[in-house]
């Protein structure tokens, strides 16, 4: 069996991911060119508990009969919380970099090699593109909180949790602004959030309350929860005319 380093993986997240690894290169390692843990899997942020061990396969040509293998072992690894990996090819990675810098940037910064080349280490990202992406999200989750408001018809549960999902979209959306400005961005989110507040000069605790509530440090009640949204509409827009000006 191929020699896996798991070393830069959380431990629990190892355990869980080890088999499900070894499983696909029993029967697929010809073709694959490396494999990454991505996420918080790989950082402090991981709860053993609530967080899913993401991860990443690099083949060297693309092969539907790849997606055959791993699509029928969901079902044994979903109750450990392995998520279904993302299948690329380096071919894809050079391709794609000008559309989605954001997500490159943060498989770059956040990732453990655990088999083969690491091919993620020296991904080069381009500041433009990065640029036209931040803004193209950011008026994207504009819309969505207006929709994601009214859908939920004041109910507190529904707002909770529309708040608690989003925020895992906009960390990494965090670190790409905090890269337009010149930084290296923070890997922990907590850490991250103070880090956008001090380089674009924007308060950001709405952010970090919002994180709270997903590690279930906090309780809030409707009357509460509008308020964020206020502050939540706020903050985007305003990191949105931030990064609007950059191009400038």
């Amino acid at each position: 069996m191929p020699d896996l380093k798991l070393d830069n993986v959380k431990p629990a997240a190892a355990k869980k991911i080890r088999p499900f690894f070894d499983d696909i290169l029993s029967r697929f390692e010809n073709n694959i060119h490396s494999i990454h843990v991505t996420g918080t899997a790989v950082t402090d942020d991981y709860d053993e508990k609530g967080s899913d061990v993401n991860s990443l396969f690099i083949l060297k040509e693309m092969d539907l009969k790849f997606l055959e293998i791993v699509a029928p072992l969901g079902k044994t690894y979903r109750k450990s919380r392995v998520a279904a990996p993302l299948i690329m090819t380096p071919k894809y990675i050079t391709s794609s970099l000008d559309v989605f810098p954001v997500e490159f940037l943060n498989f770059r910064l956040i990732h453990a090699n655990v088999y083969g080349e690491d091919i993620l280490e020296d991904i080069e990202i381009d500041k433009m593109d990065l640029r036209r992406q931040c803004e193209r999200e950011l008026k994207t989750k504009l819309i969505w909180l207006r929709q994601g408001y009214i859908s939920s018809l004041g109910d507190r549960k529904m707002l909770t949790e529309s708040f608690v999902n989003s925020i895992a979209g906009y960390i990494p959306l965090f670190r790409g602004i905090i890269v337009l400005f010149g930084k290296e961005p923070p890997v922990r989110q907590r850490d991250v959030i103070s880090a956008l507040s001090e380089t674009a000069g924007i308060n950001t605790d709405v952010f970090a309350n919002v994180l709270k509530e997903k590690r279930g440090k906090a309780r809030l009640s409707v009357g509460e929860l509008n308020t964020i949204f206020e502050d939540y509409y706020a903050a985007t827009e305003k990191l949105g005319k931030i990064v609007d000006e950059l191009k400038k």
